[in-house]
């Protein structure tokens, strides 16, 4: 999977530059340039108000609407697919935590009870793919960084890739979701993360006015008085990211658990989610850092001899903002030079594989974890 169609920019901000992993500038938010996001999506906005009368399932999806209700307080369990994998049992294991109940990573009789508070919330709703959300210009992202650097932006590469990201979920997902529709073409294999071969995608063929089940992704309501810059505000409607975040006090990163985890100033846990975090060769810096700054939509400074896998003959290389950029949509800058925490271009292997010494996040957590913190918090790193 790839990523998105990005934002940014404003008048009062200006571009600050990242290297490899490093974002170079310790100003304030910064946000660079990009195209510009619809800014009409309200047809695919949830609905969260337990007095209204939602359309049933289809058939019963338990463990996706734990998935689902775990997303919308914060401990999300990275793609939500319905089943039971690492990042599923880190939201269950952080909610568990931040309830006072016993920490076991299952759908226990305890945990169950208590998420019956938002039993009335299905897994899955029906959406209509408006002609706003559906009008992108999607790109082909070539593996070539010098090709990349030659692109307006690193944009969503289709529609199907913009949907599946919008509902925190995986073309194959939706696919299963909408048996009806996946009748398209299957497109090539892509790889999975173990390197291997993945079976190839099955395939549907998204378009203006189809009517599309999805996972019931909520908390996305948006108050645009909340967030200055417009472009960014269109980025957080992609992602259905809402404007209503708690604040963080203190950022800690579990290598051992693979999860970043955000609390609040009486140290309670407010928010948990799985990440990807260094390597062998780039192991996570252990210790304590400070925050430093935030940017929106940001460039990626490709340095190859900062980086474990680039071909060191490249040159050095701005690499466009977008989704779809190696480090998503958001770049939090830390005390530690040359790491940071940002998005991903592919949110599916979160957790399943290594990064060159930062903290890699969906880009919607990334997104979540944005708006909850500021300059200076602590962030605090443990093996």
């Amino acid at each position: 999977m790839s990523r998105k169609s990005v934002l940014a920019l404003g008048a009062a901000f200006f571009l600050t530059p990242l290297t490899a992993c490093s974002y170079q500038d310790t100003g304030d938010e910064k946000v660079a340039q990009a195209p510009e996001a619809t800014p009409r999506l309200d047809s695919m906005v949830s609905n969260d108000d337990p007095a209204a009368k939602l359309p049933p399932e289809d058939q019963p999806r338990p463990l996706m609407q734990a998935q689902v209700v775990l997303d919308r307080l914060g401990f999300t369990p990275g793609v939500v697919d319905g089943k039971m994998g690492m990042s599923t049992v880190n939201a269950i294991k952080g909610f568990q935590e931040a309830r006072a109940l016993p920490i076991t990573g299952k759908l226990d009789e305890a945990t169950i009870q208590a998420l019956a508070e938002w039993k009335y919330i299905p897994a899955t709703r029906v959406v209509t793919i408006s002609e706003e959300f559906a009008n992108d210009q999607f790109v082909t992202i070539p593996k070539d960084r010098k090709e990349q650097a030659k692109l307006p932006a690193m944009g969503y590469a289709s529609l199907a890739e913009k949907i599946a990201e919008r509902f925190h979920t995986t073309d194959e997902v939706l696919a299963e979701l909408n048996p009806q529709l996946a009748g398209g073409p299957t497109p090539p294999a892509a790889e999975a993360p173990d390197g291997n071969e993945a079976t190839p995608k099955p395939a549907i063929a998204y378009q203006t006015g189809m009517k599309l089940r999805v996972p019931n992704i909520g908390a996305d309501r948006f108050d645009p008085s909340a967030v200055k810059d417009p472009k960014w505000a269109g980025t957080l409607r992609l992602l259905g990211v809402g404007t209503e975040q708690p604040k963080a006090a203190k950022i800690e990163v579990d290598k051992s658990d693979q999860v970043l985890r955000v609390l609040d100033g009486q140290g309670k846990l407010i928010a948990q989610y799985t990440a990807t975090m260094g390597s062998s060769k780039f192991p996570l810096p252990l210790g304590t850092w400070k925050i430093l700054s935030v940017g929106y939509n940001p460039p990626w400074q490709y340095d190859p001899a900062l980086l474990a896998n680039a071909d060191k003959s490249d040159p050095k290389l701005e690499i466009p903002p977008g989704p779809n950029s190696p480090i998503g949509v958001v770049w939090i800058d830390l005390s530690k030079e040359h790491y940071g925490i940002h998005g991903t271009d592919e949110p599916s292997h979160i957790g399943r594989a290594e990064s060159n010494g930062c903290i890699r996040l969906t880009n919607w957590d990334a997104a979540r974890l944005a708006q909850m913190v500021g300059n200076g918090i602590q962030a605090v790193f443990r093996a």
